[in-house]
């Protein structure tokens, strides 16, 4: 849901996601200034998962960063989910549909099959984002999570894996008692083309023009 204005009523510029000292991606950064300025979490902490970058960053509803850490994600590069995967066992899932999906999720605690509590992104495509788990010996899972690289991040059936610590710190207490959103970026198509989003400083000078047309046709009139 986009906003009336672009800009903020009390400075006059686009309202926008407040980073502290993360360095987020481009990507990262259009789309939470867009969900800001829009309005799109309805007031709801929200979540960007960059998949490119293997990283997760937390919001608050107001859009202010809460804490932001490196991520285990699908094993196959993709922003589409095998129709049905969900339904599927584990062992039936072959290396090339062992995806994360991109888009748009309204997300919540839940509890998982083994009890522990998990958070359901998307419940059709059994994708959720929990603390890391220990997977078979090869895979090393918490290693690939501590390495300074995200070339080796992609090793789980789709799920998203966090550091224990991050998730138990803010994951779990930023969603206890509310939904939220999660926005997967996409790594195949643009986050415009998945999201409908736009450029917050764009959009602002847009509305500036507007509202300057507006008034320069008032003011012909009442010159009439």
């Amino acid at each position: 849901m986009a906003s009336s204005s672009a800009r903020d009523p009390a400075t006059g510029h686009p309202r926008r996601a407040q980073f502290g000292r993360e360095r987020a991606s481009p990507e990262a950064s259009h789309i939470a200034d867009w969900v800001v300025d829009s309005g799109d979490s309805q007031g709801m902490p929200f979540m960007i998962v960059d998949k490119v970058h293997a990283r997760v960053l937390m919001f608050d509803a107001a859009g202010r960063l809460q804490g932001a850490a490196s991520a285990l994600l699908g094993l196959a590069r993709g922003d589409d989910s095998v129709p049905g995967i969900g339904e599927r066992k584990l062992s039936t899932i072959l290396p090339e549909e062992r995806t994360t999906p991109a888009g748009r999720f309204v997300s919540s605690l839940a509890r998982d099959v083994h009890g522990q509590e998990v958070l359901w992104v998307d419940y059709e495509t059994a994708i959720a984002l929990h603390r890391v788990v220990k997977g078979t010996p090869g895979e090393a899972r918490a290693q690939r999570l501590d390495s300074l690289t995200s070339d080796d991040n992609r090793v789980s059936y789709g799920c998203i894996n966090v550091p224990v610590k991050f998730y138990d710190k803010l994951v779990s207490p930023a969603f206890t008692g509310t939904n939220g959103v999660v926005y997967i970026l996409p790594e195949t198509r643009s986050a415009r083309e998945v999201f409908g989003s736009y450029d917050v400083q764009e959009r602002a000078l847009q509305v500036a023009g507007q509202q300057a047309t507006s008034t320069t046709d008032l003011s012909a009139a009442i010159r009439r």
